[in-house]
């Protein structure tokens, strides 16, 4: 993996999947049963391995099709002495995305996110008053005061690792955009040139992370639907 030019908590991996793969996991997410889906207002998403909780995530079996690659990504020795034992699926339709905020203290300070479909530009915010903005409850004016610090683009395939201080002490954002421009914010342009501009399709993150706090020993069993 790559360690971007950036703080030493960010790394990516342009071709972590191949197209063959990519496929078939969008497939699997769309073959999932209606009531996995939950509705925000900007994005829809799905929960495996439990749905996270203040008092403890009651651990489920993680299906096959999503089991290979928490497995793979636990195979980096990311997470320590964890294991990955989640993961959430966004589904990100051309002009949606989400607002600045931490994931907060639910999860161990490591966060892997393998992107399919489509490239998104991910940001990164300054660090300030955080204890106050975990999750997305930051309000618009806030998310205004929020001083961009750099950018990452996040390519179909690719792998993300954010990690210790960046994961804990900074905002992270997607604009709400139809089309990204190559900015020179972005540390990562790979063959584009800045002024390049990008159109998005819908995007489906897997985002795989280790939630300490769960409720029964039964995490690493999986099945098939």
């Amino acid at each position: 993996m790559q360690l971007l030019n950036g703080p030493k908590s960010v790394f990516y991996e342009p071709n972590f999947i191949t197209e063959e793969e990519e496929r078939r996991l969008v497939d699997c997410v769309y073959a999932a049963p209606k009531p996995k889906w939950q509705q925000l207002s900007n994005r829809r998403l799905q929960n495996w391995g439990g749905l996270p909780h203040p008092k403890g995530m009651v651990a489920e079996p993680i299906p096959e099709w999503l089991m290979h690659y928490v497995q793979k990504v636990s195979s980096l020795d990311l997470f320590g002495d964890k294991k990955p034992n989640h993961v959430l699926v966004n589904e990100y339709l051309p002009g949606q995305g989400i607002m600045p905020h931490t994931d907060g203290p639910l999860f161990h300070p490591v966060i892997t996110t393998i992107s399919l479909g489509s490239h998104t530009v991910l940001n990164f915010h300054e660090e300030q008053d955080l204890e106050n903005i975990v999750g997305e409850n930051t309000s618009p004016n806030q998310m205004k005061q929020r001083k961009k610090i750099m950018s990452v683009l996040l390519e179909p395939r690719s792998l993300l690792v954010v990690k210790d201080d960046l994961y804990q002490n900074h905002l992270h954002s997607i604009e709400e955009l139809k089309c990204d421009e190559i900015s020179e914010s972005i540390i990562n342009p790979g063959t584009f040139k800045v002024g390049e501009l990008l159109e998005r399709k819908t995007r489906i993150s897997l985002t795989i992370r280790h939630v300490p706090k769960t409720s029964k020993a039964t995490i690493f069993l999986s099945k098939k639907f």
